[in-house]
């Protein structure tokens, strides 16, 4: 079990200032939420990729590998790498060189993101989404596991006897997450893998990730990887915490107001009753988190948003802190006591 935190690398304005972290602030900010992640004793850290303002997240693997130089125990991920835009002979090269820089600290998550116009900056087209994912993980699988490949796809340039550089660390690829909110290729694709299948339903209502979740372990079990209980899945959650619960949700409101990704004029405890969002009180988000397991069954990473809506970051370091002292040892041991 890995509990962590990520990041999508956003510049939302603080509602009580009005005013936005600069990019230079948010970049050097992100790699101290990082840095204190590890010293509040998280797993993981991991940081999304988006190439739209008001998003710093253009760079992932710049970002992380100056994250493992001042850290030393921190497993580092994306939270989404986008397979769909990116070359995947540059993304085998980038990541395994953030392997060895990181002495194997490193997962990544592949996705297709949620950016429409990306595609085409990118030289593609958004109507190929499912298609690019499928085709470049493929290519992406080989240019790991094999020394040297020939290949021909619909979407890139042929390779002929081709060898990525470097190597992946003592000859193992990073372990690679598939990351969906809604596509029903994506659980399948890493279940044909036997990769591991997140479901970062922040936003969505139990019973969809529920059929994405299950949908994973199926195919998993299908395909021979093991039982579907055996299916590695990981989770994303939203929280907002404080140590008293009024305060949490009196403190939160203006951050949930203020994020364009929550539905305006909806009540605060409305929407955390029908979703996974958790604002309140260390024994309430382990209480709600545990409860994750009713519908997607046990699960090997969680991974929490602590700064949606302009949360600045002393507020998320403070949460960090809390995460660590109290949510993470009480999840850790019963998350430890359910069988695998």
């Amino acid at each position: 079990m890995e509990i962590g935190i990520f990041s999508v690398g956003d510049r939302a304005a603080d509602p009580a200032t009005g005013r936005p972290p600069t990019e230079h602030e948010r970049i050097k900010g992100t790699v101290d939420i990082a840095v204190r992640a590890e010293q509040a004793g998280l797993d993981v850290f991991a940081t999304g990729e988006h190439h739209i303002p008001p998003y710093i997240s253009s760079s992932p693997t710049t970002l992380l590998g100056f994250i493992a130089a001042k850290t030393s125990r921190l497993q580092l991920s994306t939270s989404t790498t986008l397979i769909t835009t990116n070359d995947p002979v540059k993304i085998a090269e980038d990541y395994a060189m953030l392997q060895h820089l990181s002495d194997g600290r490193v997962s990544l998550m592949l996705g297709r993101g949620n950016s429409g116009p990306v595609y085409g900056w990118f030289g593609k087209e958004t109507r190929d989404g499912i298609d690019l994912a499928i085709e470049n993980y493929a290519l992406l699988r080989r240019l790991w596991d094999e020394d040297r490949v020939t290949w021909q796809g619909r979407f890139r340039t042929p390779l002929q006897g081709f060898q990525s550089t470097p190597r992946p660390l003592n000859g193992t690829a990073p372990f690679v997450w598939h990351g969906s909110v809604r596509s029903p290729e994506i659980p399948e694709q890493a279940a044909y893998y036997g990769d591991g299948f997140f479901a970062n339903h922040i936003f969505g209502p139990p019973q969809h990730t529920t059929r994405m979740v299950n949908l994973y372990r199926e195919r998993f079990e299908h395909y021979g990887h093991g039982t579907a209980d055996q299916a590695i899945v990981g989770i994303g959650a939203h929280a907002f915490i404080r140590k008293n619960s009024q305060d949490a949700l009196r403190e939160f409101q203006p951050y949930f107001d203020n994020a364009p990704m929550f539905p305006g004029g909806s009540a605060l405890r409305d929407y955390m009753a029908q979703t996974p969002t958790i604002a309140g009180s260390p024994e309430q988000v382990i209480d709600k988190t545990l409860s994750f397991r009713n519908y997607t069954g046990n699960v090997q990473r969680i991974l929490f948003a602590l700064e949606i809506g302009g949360v600045p970051l002393k507020t998320t370091l403070e949460q960090i802190d809390l995460l660590g002292e109290y949510v993470v040892p009480t999840l850790r041991k019963e998350l430890a006591d359910v069988p695998a």
